[in-house]
């Protein structure tokens, strides 16, 4: 299909969906790309009649199957529209599928797809990148308001119980961005802004995020786990290739991810989601002067900033590292209180995971 991209956008409620929309029309045309939208479908089947706090239990999965239909026809149709437009173009999802799911408990979201011909893993496929952008409600509370639409009733506490469960929808997704709140909206618009122009392909910064070693102490709170095998292939030498294996709970994803140096500042990072067989195949091409790594990933979002917290197992053990996600440099970050900082590691490459490969420190 000419390689068009998908792109989800999605969020908590007053996260700046609309406004990032917005910027990202106004950015992309001006590099000559076709911008395709699609609409939040939610939010048409609620303007037409449909109640998704309805009692009635019959009303609500149709409604809900109707929903996921609806999203896979439009996805589709967009698709062929944009194959056809002769341009260079891509896809912005105003929410994607696994936002329905949200909304309802898994066995029932299990019915639905079930019902309508597909499941978790086939949905990932059909998206490129899902860019998740925090709800105000968490960590830019004096932004947050109702009203600028009418269906946003839920309140901060509400707010933030929703955008959780919107993540944990999309976890497990191989291009899974979560886009802070910033002190300055515009720094949130231009990482998606980045984030965008990366799955495009198109040459971006060598972003250092902060790093820190780090202990844990007390109760964590609720995170998204999982468990990370990551293999490193023989590559050129401007070139780093790796296999990763994520599984949480009883899923199981696997991505291959090329990131290729195209000069001192720049580079061009791809990622694919693959199949088992062809995980088996390229584990072939292991760079023998590197050891798997394993680790155990805590993610979460803490006062409107993301983290991923890396608990190793493999080739070195106990080694907690903390990375902080598009926080800029002129910002503090907000380390929770069941993290205690034992050294910023930011730029030394002692502790990239290429180098953490090789068995010593």
């Amino acid at each position: 299909m000419n390689n068009i991209k998908r792109i989800v956008l999605t969020g908590g409620p007053c996260a700046g969906k609309t406004t990032a929309l917005v910027k990202i029309i106004d950015h992309f045309s001006s590099l000559g790309f076709k911008v395709f939208t699609i609409p939040e479908i939610p939010t048409l089947f609620l303007q037409g009649g449909m109640d998704y706090l309805t009692s009635n239990r019959k009303f609500f999965i149709t409604g809900e199957k109707a929903t996921l239909q609806t999203q896979l026809f439009l996805e589709d149709k967009f698709m062929e529209m944009a194959c056809s437009s002769g341009s260079k173009a891509f896809i912005v999802c105003d929410r994607g599928t696994m936002d329905i799911s949200a909304y309802m408990d898994e066995s029932l979201w299990q019915d639905i797809t079930k019902a309508v011909g597909t499941d978790n893993s086939q949905l990932f496929q059909r998206y490129d990148a899902v860019l998740h952008l925090v709800s105000a409600a968490d960590g830019a509370e004096e932004f947050y308001t109702t009203a600028n639409n009418k269906q946003r009733s839920e309140g901060l506490e509400g707010a933030r119980r929703l955008d959780k469960r919107i993540t944990e929808a999309w976890t497990g997704h191989p291009h899974l961005r979560v886009i802070n709140n910033h002190e300055n909206f515009d720094n949130k618009i231009k990482r998606v802004i980045a984030e965008i122009s990366n799955v495009l392909g198109l040459p971006q910064p060598i972003v250092e995020e902060r790093k820190y070693i780090v202990t844990t102490q007390g109760d964590m709170p609720d995170t998204n786990i999982s468990k990370i095998t990551q293999t490193y292939l023989v590559s050129d030498p401007d070139c780093e290739v790796r296999l990763r294996k994520r599984e949480w709970a009883d899923k199981c994803i696997y991505v291959h991810t090329i990131k290729k140096q195209v000069s001192a500042k720049e580079q061009v990072e791809t990622e694919r989601q693959i199949n088992h067989n062809l995980y088996d195949q390229l584990l072939r091409q292991a760079d023998p002067y590197r050891h798997t790594i394993t680790k155990i990933r805590n993610s979460f979002i803490w006062k409107g900033q993301f983290f991923e917290l890396d608990t190793y197992q493999e080739p070195v053990s106990g080694l907690q590292i903390l990375e902080t996600k598009g926080i800029t440099p002129q910002e503090q970050v907000n380390f929770p209180p069941f993290i205690k900082v034992e050294q910023d590691i930011t730029g030394n490459p002692q502790y990239e995971n290429y180098n953490i490969a090789l068995g010593h420190r």
